[in-house]
C-alpha cells in the first residue's frame, strides 16, 4: 500500500478516475456534430474496483472499464452522441467530482492542523 493510498484512501484514485470521466464525456458533448463519433464512457464503478483491488493506476483502470454508449436513438449520420444524456452525465459526475475534491480538501486539512499539533 502506497502512502497516498494509506493517506487518502480510495477517494485519490476516485478523484482521478472522475477527473478522466470528465474529460472523455466532455469529448463526446464536443463531438456530438461529428459525423460516425462514437460515444464512449468509464464504467465508474469498475474502474474503481480495478484501481483499488488490482492496485492498478486509475490511467489503466479507465482504459480498462472504457467502452461505447448505445444510443437509444441512433443517429443518420453514425454519430452516436445524445447530447442531453451527455449533459446529464457530465453534470451529475462533476458534482461527484467536487464532492470526492471536498473531502480530500477536509482530509488535507486534518492532516495539516495534526502536524501543527493543534
Amino acid at each position: 500500500m502506497s502512502l497516498e493510498d494509506s493517506l487518502f484512501g480510495v477517494h485519490g484514485k476516485a478523484l482521478a478516475l472522475r477527473s478522466q470521466r470528465l474529460s472523455l464525456l466532455a469529448s463526446n458533448i464536443a463531438n456530438a456534430s461529428t459525423p460516425n463519433y462514437k460515444a464512449r464512457d468509464i464504467d465508474f464503478e469498475a474502474a474503481l474496483k480495478t484501481a483499488t483491488e488490482e492496485g492498478a493506476s486509475a490511467g489503466t483502470a479507465a482504459q480498462g472499464a472504457m467502452g461505447y454508449r448505445i444510443p437509444l436513438q441512433p443517429s443518420v449520420d453514425g454519430n452516436t452522441v445524445e447530447l442531453s444524456t451527455e449533459q446529464t452525465l457530465f453534470a451529475e459526475n462533476a458534482v461527484k467530482y467536487r464532492t470526492t475534491l471536498s473531502f480530500l480538501e477536509g482530509r488535507i486539512n486534518t492532516l495539516n492542523r495534526a502536524l501543527r499539533g493543534e
